[in-house]
């Protein structure tokens, strides 16, 4: 059991997290620090651990405070991408190190010092609040945190599943806000109602093995590989639309596998990752990959095949009332209206918009994934009172 949080201290909680080394699809700790800060305010904390042949076991968490209806949803993931090679950090990169006001570590932006944030602003409204919670008052509603294990992972132990265990078990989520890093470069430029999707796709050519120096007594799969590749980057998927960037393909990994100089290699693998707006979807992207597989495969006499992974298409949600609450916050705090973006990379509230209506504001995201993640406390101090103020404007009278 790890020792308590002060809730009401984004930094502790913070450090708190990012000294959890949970590199997807580890946890180390992170729900354990989590669930007993939550605790402290009355939620409720189950964990969902769920595992799937072929894929890592995750844990997860969802916690929730009061019973009453409408039930606001904080959703974000607990788990970090690899921080790489430690001696490139000018801090260790799980111990949250502070100097001259910021924070540095994995996950500091993406996204533990937004799930700290929340909870700190959580803690704050039910102290100014208290009638909230008590049973004495009237009921006003419910908040919960929806945290995943997988989000930076193969997000298929995560939220996808989280999702389907609240429906089985009666609870209803009405609105969502993802803490993700949205903004570009201040806090308060840029808020997401919608986001591109993401496919990955390896391309595998089986060959024949043999000697460089008799290639007719072997197959080659890399020139055809290599065909298949340039066919695929060859093509412009679209131009973009007035909601979304252009679709774009790129090849992240290339291996045969051969360490040998003299050995023509019996297999090469080419990994592609396509994020598509909605002019494209994921069944016609996998079915055209397919058959400039098959085709080249046929003309060159390999063999090929590809695998998949991804889920879902884009979305986009027409700013309403909510997202419209959260941009008022956002504009209260740092005198700026948030830019409405369906930008970047994707999210967890590709699962979540398929529940309730989602919007996503969170951190600076320029360090997020980089050697040297930081944050400065004057945004988590200042996104603290974000949350805030969406938490006293979503449960007033009339709201949302």
């Amino acid at each position: 059991m790890t020792d308590p949080i002060d809730p009401i201290d984004p930094v502790a909680l913070t450090q708190a997290l990012v000294k959890c080394a949970s590199v997807t699809p580890a946890d180390e700790g992170a729900l354990d620090v989590l669930s007993n800060t939550l605790e402290q305010l009355g939620f409720t904390c189950t964990r969902l651990p769920f595992s799937q042949e072929g894929t890592p076991d995750v844990d997860n968490l969802y916690a929730r405070l009061g019973t009453a209806s409408p039930n606001f949803c904080f959703a974000g993931h607990t788990d970090v991408v690899p921080p790489g090679a430690a001696s490139d950090w000018s801090a260790d990169p799980f111990q949250g190190e502070i100097k001259d006001g910021v924070l540095t570590g994995r996950g500091a932006v993406d996204m533990k010092g937004a799930i700290a944030a929340f909870c700190a602003a959580v803690s704050q409204f039910v102290k100014d609040d208290g009638g909230f919670v008590h049973s004495a008052s009237p009921a006003r509603g419910s908040i919960s945190l929806l945290i995943t294990g997988d989000e930076e992972g193969p997000s298929i132990n995560g939220t996808k599943k989280m999702l389907a265990w609240l429906a089985e078990n009666g609870e209803t989520i009405d609105h969502c806000l993802v803490g993700e890093p949205t903004n570009r470069s201040s806090l308060g430029d840029m808020m997401k109602i919608g986001r591109r999707a993401s496919l990955s796709a390896w391309v595998t050519v089986e060959g024949v093995q043999g000697h460089v120096a008799y290639p007719d007594r072997a197959k080659n799969p890399v020139p055809a590989l290599m065909e298949i590749l340039s066919r695929l980057t060859a093509r412009t998927l679209d131009e973009g639309t007035n909601r979304f960037e252009p679709s774009n393909l790129e090849v992240t990994d290339i291996d045969v596998g051969n360490k040998a100089v003299n050995v023509i290699p019996a297999r090469a693998v080419g990994r592609i990752n396509i994020r598509f707006n909605d002019q494209q979807s994921s069944t016609d992207l996998r079915d055209w990959i397919e058959q400039v597989a098959k085709d080249v495969a046929a003309e060159m006499d390999r063999k090929a095949h590809v695998r998949f992974a991804g889920q879902g298409d884009a979305f986009y949600f027409e700013p309403g009332d909510f997202a419209g609450l959260v941009a008022d916050a956002v504009e209260e705090e740092t005198a700026q209206r948030p830019e409405y973006s369906t930008g970047g990379g994707t999210s967890d509230a590709r699962f979540i918009k398929d529940v309730c209506p989602v919007a996503e504001f969170g951190l600076v995201g320029a360090s997020m994934h980089k050697v040297d993640e930081q944050v400065s406390l004057k945004d988590l101090e200042a996104l603290t009172r974000i949350y805030h103020s969406v938490l006293k404007r979503y449960f007033a009278p009339g709201s949302p």
